[in-house]
């Protein structure tokens, strides 16, 4: 298709380029030996969580707001996620009024931080849908300007800025692997990115449990259940805008698992030292998953956000360690006499496990009266270290029923 027939072009994206510079940050574009080494893939990630609101929302959201008439009142937005943060925030700095409409319900922690970057917040709706269909009811009763968080070309272009920097701090990418929901961060990178390099191939990665892009473009019903760690992502209905740009300029779209996610933000944490929320991990969750699609090529990632819930977070990472077998829960039943809990921990002990968490069942179970059960969930150095407790135990006398934790 002819650039011209597309919502943005890449001279648009060069433009928001500029329109932005020193606003936002050019973030690093890093390679990863040891997640290369992992995956099979060159991996290059573009740290967008050192973003100010640690996102690349702001991109799109500045280049909108530079763009608005003298005498605008004010900006209105649905978001309880980046798109409200890079709103506040840069309309804040620029001294325009933001009014952020969040679904009933949503954390008191999003509110709080949206607040407090400057912009006021109204509780309505009890859902995102519900929330926009608000925002413009709003928007037009106090004569607000309605930003929209992916289908605005001119927050498409800001977006695209990503995959410009992208290929000007590592030219020789050939595949970018790119998170999407609605589709305006992919919009703006596919747009620069096919400019500069036809040849070059665009990924799109979408949790299984919100698969609206994919199923757009390709005729499917994926039948996505909406729960999802990736709510950065979690999209029912792609822009209008944004698929016409997919269906032309995105080479394949692929789904993740929700534990493919999971692992992925516990590998960049352990490994790259930072924190992703779910729709930033996606990506490696994408190579990882679908390692045949990437080995031997030179990707380029972006890190899209670091806005993880706290007991998200912690979640992930305690059912990753169970995953890699480093915590593993233990059944063990033994003659309920004095000596026999002693004689265990002494065994793990030596064995060198460490304990998190014992109980002891007397009252509850089918096992003889002169029995007794204990649960103990132990961290170990990998899966094999946990096998040798059992054998231990074994091997003292006891019987042992071992599980993953997950």
């Amino acid at each position: 298709m002819d650039e011209q027939l597309l919502p943005i072009s890449a001279q648009d994206v060069r433009n928001a380029a500029e329109r932005i510079k020193g606003a936002v940050i050019h973030t690093p574009t890093n390679h990863s030996k040891t997640l290369s080494a992992i995956t099979g893939a060159d991996l290059y990630l573009k740290f967008e969580i050192f973003q100010f609101t640690a996102a690349y929302k702001e991109r799109g959201a500045l280049n909108r707001l530079l763009s608005l008439p003298q005498g605008t009142k004010g900006v209105i937005a649905a978001s309880a996620g980046n798109h409200a943060q890079g709103i506040s925030y840069h309309a804040g700095r620029l001294g325009i009024p933001a009014t952020i409409v969040m679904p009933e319900g949503t954390p008191f922690n999003k509110v709080k931080r949206t607040e407090e970057l400057g912009a006021r917040v109204v509780l309505k709706g009890s859902d995102f849908e519900a929330a926009t269909k608000f925002a413009y009811e709003l928007a037009n009763t106090e004569n607000l300007t309605f930003i929209h968080p992916f289908d605005d070309t001119l927050v498409m272009a800001g977006q695209g800025t990503v995959g410009l920097e992208m290929l000007e701090d590592v030219p020789d990418l050939d595949t970018l692997v790119v998170p999407i929901g609605g589709g305006g961060l992919i919009s703006g990178i596919a747009t620069i990115a096919k400019s500069i390099n036809p040849n070059i191939r665009i990924v799109g990665v979408q949790t299984e449990a919100f698969p609206a892009m994919k199923e757009t473009i390709d005729g499917l019903s994926l039948d996505g259940n909406n729960i999802s760690i990736a709510e950065g992502i979690a999209v029912n209905n792609p822009g209008e805008k944004t698929r016409v740009v997919v269906k032309e300029l995105v080479d394949e779209i692929v789904t993740v698992t929700e534990r493919q996610i999971e692992a992925a933000i516990v590998a960049i944490m352990e490994i790259e030292k930072v924190i992703v929320e779910g729709a930033g991990a996606i990506s490696l969750g994408a190579v990882m998953q679908y390692p045949e699609k990437f080995e031997g090529r030179k990707v380029g990632m972006v890190l899209s956000g670091g806005n993880i819930d706290s007991r998200l977070l912690a979640s992930a990472i305690m059912r990753g360690m169970a995953r890699d077998g480093r915590l593993a829960r233990l059944r063990i039943t033994m003659m309920d006499q004095p000596g026999a809990l002693a004689k265990v921990t002494a065994i793990v002990a030596t064995v060198g496990a460490n304990v998190i968490e014992m109980r002891h069942h007397r009252e509850f179970g089918a096992i003889s009266l002169k029995q007794t059960e204990m649960e103990l969930v132990i961290e170990a150095k990998d899966q094999e270290h946990a096998m040798r407790l059992v054998t231990a135990l074994e091997a003292g006398g006891f019987k042992v029923d071992y599980a993953k934790t997950v």
